[in-house]
């Protein structure tokens, strides 16, 4: 459930990355190469808050990677659609796997 801190809606590390479709652990690996910048924003418990702009910003971050069409689902692991589009070039040059 997201939190309001001074008018501001936060989301807890589990709704963000539900609401990214992606895994825990990818948008940690995420956090940790600095994707977000270093500004972050803890909760009384330590726990890690995202505003909707970061939010946003990663989701923008996700399908500029993929270059994902309006037919790919949200549920599809990174790397997998990663695969995917590298074997489709690769069909597309006529090489084979």
């Amino acid at each position: 459930m997201p939190v309001t801190i001074d008018g501001q809606t936060y989301y807890r590390t589990a709704e963000a990355y539900r609401m990214l479709g992606i895994s825990r652990n990818t948008l940690y690996r995420w956090l940790q190469k600095g994707i977000l910048g270093e500004t972050e924003l803890r909760d009384s418990r330590g726990w890690r808050l995202f505003t909707r702009d970061e939010i946003n910003k990663l989701s923008k971050a996700i399908y500029s990677v993929l270059k994902v069409d309006r037919y790919t689902t949200s549920k599809m692991s990174t790397t997998n659609k990663m695969l995917e589009i590298k074997q489709t070039r690769q069909n597309r040059n006529g090489k084979s796997s």
